[in-house]
């Protein structure tokens, strides 16, 4: 029974807790001359230089990155926050990219977010 219990305990303190991962809130897309720009909205509950929101991605439908925004520092105190990236160039007669983001502690989150493109 000591053992069992032991074995319960160990299991329960050295599992990771889960964390939530980064959400992507609103895209604004814009074309200009040379390029797109994204300005992202994500929330993440960063806690900190340990656990933060580091990046977003521009994917195309195929998964070949189109651009990439690494976030230097946690936002703990400004959720959600809005950064943008500019120059991303998209192929002509895509009508559709993927944003992506990630946290420095568990890396990429779940599934991207689908973003139209209007020319």
């Amino acid at each position: 029974m000591i053992r069992k219990t032991l074995s319960l305990f160990l299991l329960v303190i050295c599992t990771p807790a889960l964390s939530e991962a980064p959400v992507v809130e609103d895209v604004d897309v814009s074309h200009g001359d040379i390029g797109w720009r994204m300005a992202v909205t994500l929330s993440h509950p960063d806690t900190g230089w340990d656990h933060y929101a580091d990046g977003w991605e521009v994917l195309d439908t195929a998964g070949n990155r189109l651009g990439y925004r690494k976030l230097h520092h946690p936002h703990v105190n400004e959720q959600p926050f809005t950064r943008s990236l500019t120059g991303i160039m998209v192929p002509d007669g895509v009508h559709q990219v993927m944003v992506k983001v990630r946290c420095s502690q568990d890396g990429w989150a779940g599934e991207a977010v689908a973003v139209s493109l209007e020319r």
